[in-house]
């Protein structure tokens, strides 16, 4: 994949952003490759309620537009709230205005290997024994990036960027940060029990890989996407997973709510909540936070969205549509919080 065709709108839309965000449904529709990213919030500006109702209104469009593809070119698009400018992961990742010309950035993930080294620990091992194995298993991962990343820099003649902590899952048995949280207790992902599960996760990945880089940045946590997760597929299925536990989940992870298949007839006005709702939480929390949801054209709860590969499928998920109008419609700017004024 290949990103950059992106807005930064979180505090106005200049005329050439509302041409790029409107192109966004053709302009994904037409290539195989590119992604799109617009981000509409941020702890400093606040959000701007605006261009998150017209990002709504083009996520829908992009699923039209692409609906005889399984709706993929909303698997394309992200809506961020304090997008980072070194994310090396798509379908969000842009070249920041503060990089290099050219600079390598590495994600390390490694789900799997974590999940295998959890496994073999004993069923009484505690919460502190379970977090020191995840802090030294990502250690030893990023470590490995790391080497990787100064070498493919100096073989480029390329600035090193950052090595991104991020676990990021696969459809890959095994490869899942749903099965992680599983096998540290939860029983099935999101059960009671999984949002403490998962900010312990995230924190000993963050704790273990910051001491084997020079430098970290990206988003440096776990992802939780639905369509790339196989654990997350399953616990969807199952209904052990509904919107707004992942929702939840998000208060504590990496990103936000990713790859969710939404029914085809979802209103615009309820998708506007979804992006406001979880922006709202990146702003509050000082954390990047990302919407990444795909209405499945003329598909219900219970039917699938099938993409193959590393995106795997999504089940089409059940959405509370007790929206309303009102609120999407009012516009304007929702008030940064006052710790934006540290400085």
């Amino acid at each position: 994949f290949v990103g950059g065709f992106s807005a930064l709108v979180h505090k106005g839309a200049s005329r050439a952003d509302n041409n790029l965000m409107d192109s966004i449904p053709d302009a994904l529709a037409a290539t195989d490759f590119v992604c799109s990213s617009v981000n509409v919030g941020s702890t400093r500006a606040g959000i701007n309620m605006d261009a998150a109702f017209k990002m709504a209104d083009i996520v829908k469009k992009t699923a039209e537009a692409t609906a005889d593809r399984q709706c993929i070119g909303a698997g394309k698009l992200v809506v961020f709230c304090n997008a980072v400018e070194d994310n090396p992961f798509m379908a969000g990742a842009f070249h920041g205005s503060g990089e290099a010309d050219a600079v390598v950035n590495v994600g390390v993930s490694g789900p799997g290997v974590v999940r295998s080294v959890l496994a073999n620990m004993p069923k009484d091992a505690d919460m502190t024994a379970i977090s020191e194995a995840i802090k030294a298993t990502v250690f030893k991962i990023t470590r490995a990036g790391e080497l990787m990343a100064r070498e493919a820099s100096k073989r480029l003649g390329v600035t090193k960027g950052i090595l991104d902590l991020s676990l990021a899952p696969t459809p890959a048995e095994g490869d899942s940060v749903a099965e992680i949280l599983e096998t540290i207790g939860v029983g099935k992902c999101g059960g009671p029990g999984t949002t403490a599960a998962l900010a312990m996760l995230n924190d000993a990945v963050k704790k273990g890989g910051v001491m084997a880089s020079s430098s970290v940045g990206g988003l440096s946590g776990a992802f939780i996407p639905v369509s790339e997760d196989a654990g997350m597929i399953r616990a969807a299925e199952a209904g052990a997973l509904p919107l707004e536990k992942l929702e939840a989940m998000t208060c504590v992870c990496s990103v936000g709510l990713d790859m969710i298949a939404i029914p085809g007839d979802t209103s615009v006005e309820t998708i506007f909540g979804i992006i406001a709702d979880e922006c709202a939480i990146g702003m509050i929390n000082n954390k990047t936070t990302a919407v990444r949801v795909i209405p499945a054209i003329g598909k219900k709860v219970g039917d699938r969205l099938e993409f193959g590969g590393l995106l795997g499928y999504a089940p089409v998920m059940p959405v509370n549509g007790h929206a309303g109008t009102v609120f999407a419609h009012r516009g304007g700017r929702m008030p940064a919080p006052i710790n934006s004024l540290k400085n």
